[in-house]
């Protein structure tokens, strides 16, 4: 039997098929303005969420000097490496520790992921608190932060927090501003300085995406993953820091 090189109606079949698949552009001259103004409203709407974000946010960023005094200090978890803070949420903590030292606040709500027995972030951020001089009494545990929402909802449902200085990096610090104020929270945050490495970049395009649900949970205003019952420890660390 004699093979026939592969072409022919194959071939042709691919090109018909491609031709169908090809996007077609409005033939008229009115179909092409509809075309452009409908792209142009689909990037109104792409970018609508961060520009909220932004204007809502940007007079809040302040640097760990010029941040208003608060009474409580919100630092949101970002990973662990073999249990202990991985090295962007070791700056978050040293910053935190910065501003108690500074008396800038009095306690420190650490808020992150305990979904799991063996991932405890917020005993971790404890511990590292702890060795860089934050008494252990001014540290209070959030372990239902799973995420930004769910920490903002929480610290002001939960913990009873009114006003916080949020602490986190750079490109996550707008979204949680945002987020606290639009859970009741009257919020200042401090972006934290961070090498441009590959974590920056991922995180960086990751708020990209993240604006559009954080719009959405500002708007409809989601109970977080777990609620729970109101508890004291924050009221109970700024009471004894008052004696």
């Amino acid at each position: 039997m004699r093979l026939r090189p592969w072409g022919g109606r194959a071939v042709r079949a691919l090109r018909r098929t491609a031709v169908r698949l090809r996007p077609r552009l409005p033939r008229t001259r009115r179909g092409r303005r509809l075309a452009v103004q409908g792209v142009m409203v689909a990037c109104v709407l792409a970018l609508a969420p961060a520009t909220w974000m932004h204007t809502v946010a940007d007079a809040r960023v302040r640097t760990a000097a010029d941040v208003p005094a608060q009474q409580v200090a919100v630092v949101f978890g970002a990973g662990l490496w073999d249990g202990r803070p991985s090295p962007y949420l070791a700056n978050r903590l040293r910053t935190a520790a910065e501003l108690y030292r500074d008396k800038k606040v009095k306690v420190v709500l650490v808020t992150g992921d305990n979904s799991r027995v063996e991932y405890d972030e917020p005993d971790a951020m404890r511990t590292f608190l702890v060795a860089h001089g934050v008494p252990d009494s001014r540290i209070v545990s959030d372990f239902a932060g799973f995420d930004t929402w769910d920490s903002c909802v929480r610290a002001r449902k939960i913990f009873g927090v009114e006003r916080a200085v949020l602490v986190s990096q750079g490109f996550h610090i707008r979204r949680a501003i945002a987020l606290c104020r639009a859970a009741g929270i009257d919020a200042y945050g401090v972006g934290v300085e961070a090498v441009h490495d590959v974590t920056w970049y991922y995180g960086g395009t990751r708020e990209v995406f993240a604006a559009g649900k954080a719009a959405l949970d500002a708007l409809f205003e989601p109970d977080p993953h777990f609620l729970g019952p109101k508890e004291p420890g924050v009221t109970k660390a700024l009471a004894a820091d008052e004696r």
